[in-house]
């Protein structure tokens, strides 16, 4: 090990012990540290068993409902061929990530996850890499979770204007319908914490059904389009992109989101029986399954889709609505299917909340926010972090009045966590990388990648910097005030934020996790 990770790498010699407990003179460093910090506030029950685990994380994602209710952004760009194959592209870029953070995910799973590996795997600096990780992952989990109320506010909407198209939405109608769908799942969480097991059966149980339901139901029902139109046609013409590869890119977006998000169960790895194998084999399969449920979403729209201009055109904001009101030529058969992918999203909520709680209240933990003894507490009989989920949802609420002023700047803001969840995969996979490349392998948990880790892992860092890339781009040209994509200078504000943090407090204040990259392979 070089000197730099010598002098900066915490040992267990950094953590407090209580020399009055025996118990943890021989313990796990990680370990001790949970037990100490338990005596603020209590830790938690490890009762998530393995089928809920992978039910979790199947369902958190929601993939073909999220890109069923915003594939409209890729009808001006790329469509219908960044929906078909940019769901191929996406798949296996997102899958190749999820291989390689599954792998850190078995050897050290913990709540933390990004910014923790990247304290363990920094080759410089640890405590620096850990803060900054964390503020830009929970950042990005924040604004993931404000994204969700906003998808179902959308669909709300246009299901009210479907229904009575004389109703005139009003910005503040959405914002507190937002407000509607955090308080619920927050309610939720605070008391119904240990019905997850059963909230995970009927959503994954759900989630597959409704997807056969809507697929048969367009497939036999709608006019179908010609194989060349949904395999052979990239538009880019609409938008004022005149390049069919910049247009496919940016089009490629509404599918890369939705099987983005499979950090997600790590972040409940203190409550998962058996973590070390159920966490990583349950990442694999959300994102596997999601990503083909997906693919053959997409293509099924694609060969249904109808009057394409009525559908681009559709007065309810949601084309969705318009593909199955062609296809059934019935508004309760439509109000039906869209009320089925609505049901999914909201119960993906409920995932979404558990799992950021988790990660503000780990960051807390280790100090990296504000006022972290408060948000580190927990309730000792709920056994949930209170006051982090309490802040989650009071954050979205706050982010939901932005909409009110400028739907432009929320926009921009739900676009926020893709590259925000990018950049909290790249850089623990990145450092891995490094060590694998000096030979200083870390000791490997059960999910390992073998032979195949190294080409996996920079397979990925090279599509995570295709798809940084294109996020900010603007979805039409030319740009101006309305079609500004805000998300890269709202990212900018983020990094400064963690910058200033660092420069303040942070660099005294956050306590490194440990690193079990001192632990290698002999």
């Amino acid at each position: 090990m070089n000197e730099s990770i010598k002098e900066n790498a915490p040992t267990i010699q950094d953590i407090k012990v209580n020399d009055e407990d025996p118990s943890l003179r021989n313990a796990d460093p990680y370990e001790i540290k949970l037990r100490n910090h338990g005596k603020r506030g209590g830790v938690f029950d490890r009762y998530i068993n393995p089928q809920a685990i992978v039910n979790f994380g199947f369902t958190l994602q929601a993939a073909w409902e999220a890109s069923a209710a915003s594939f409209q952004f890729s009808l001006l760009n790329g469509d219908p061929a960044s929906l078909v194959y940019g769901s191929i592209v996406a798949s296996i870029g997102s899958t190749a990530i999820a291989l390689s953070l599954a792998e850190m995910a078995s050897l050290d799973p913990v709540v933390g996850a990004q910014y923790r590996w990247s304290a363990a795997f920094a080759p410089f600096n640890p405590r620096f890499w850990g803060l900054f990780q964390g503020w830009i992952t929970v950042w990005a989990w924040i604004t993931a979770t404000a994204a969700s109320p906003a998808y179902l506010s959308n669909i709300v909407t246009g299901l009210i204007i479907f229904n009575y198209p004389d109703y005139e939405p009003k910005r503040w109608h959405g914002t507190f319908l937002m407000w509607g769908f955090v308080l619920i799942p927050v309610i939720w969480n605070l008391w119904c914490r240990k019905m997850l097991n059963k909230l995970e059966m009927i959503g994954g149980v759900c989630h597959l059904l409704f997807f056969f339901v809507s697929i048969i139901t367009l497939v036999v029902m709608a006019e179908h389009s010609s194989p060349g139109f949904v395999f052979n046609n990239l538009w880019h013409e609409f938008s004022g992109w005149n390049n069919p590869g910049v247009a496919f890119s940016i089009g490629i977006i509404t599918v890369t989101f939705p099987i983005t998000a499979f950090d997600g169960v790590i972040h409940m790895s203190d409550e998962v029986k058996g973590a070390r194998t159920q966490v990583p084999h349950s990442m694999i399969i959300a994102v596997t399954s999601n990503s083909i449920l997906q693919f053959s979403f997409m293509v099924a729209v694609m060969f249904c889709i109808g009057d394409v201009d009525q559908v681009t055109n559709t007065p309810t904001l949601l084309p969705i609505i318009e593909v199955y009101y062609q296809a059934t030529k019935s508004k309760p058969a439509t109000n039906l299917l869209v009320f089925m992918i609505a049901l999914i999203l909201f119960i993906s909520l409920f995932n979404i909340f558990a799992s950021v709680s988790r990660l503000a209240w780990s960051f807390a933990r280790d100090n990296g926010l504000p006022f972290s003894k408060m948000f580190s507490y927990i309730h000792p009989t709920l056994k949930i972090p209170l006051n982090s989920l309490l802040l989650v949802g009071t954050v979205c609420c706050l982010l939901a009045l932005i909409n009110i002023g400028s739907s432009t700047a929320f926009n921009a803001l739900i676009s926020l966590p893709t590259i925000a969840l990018y950049i909290s995969y790249f850089i623990p996979i990145i450092f891995i990388v490094i060590r694998k490349l000096q030979n200083r392998h870390p000791k490997y948990g059960p999910f390992k990648l073998g032979h195949w880790g190294l080409p996996i892992n920079l397979f990925s860092l090279v599509y995570i910097l295709y798809i940084l890339t294109f996020v900010p781009f603007p979805v039409m040209l030319p740009v101006t005030a309305t079609t500004m994509n805000y998300a890269g200078p709202m990212m900018g504000a983020i990094i400064v934020i963690a910058l200033g943090d660092w420069v303040m407090s942070g660099r005294r204040r956050f306590e490194v996790p440990i690193a079990v990259a001192d632990k290698e392979q002999e």
